[in-house]
């Protein structure tokens, strides 16, 4: 019972983490987007 608790944890704590760096690199695309438009290309 305590491993199948311990490999939930880990699958959740896995599946935060990459839709984490999914979000971060989104949001580092959206903000080059604003620059761009800035600098007026």
């Amino acid at each position: 019972m305590m491993r199948k608790v311990a490999t939930l944890c880990v699958l959740l704590v896995a599946g935060m983490v990459m839709s984490a760096c999914n979000t971060v690199h989104g949001f580092g695309q959206d903000m080059e987007r604003v620059g761009e438009k800035i600098q007026g290309k």
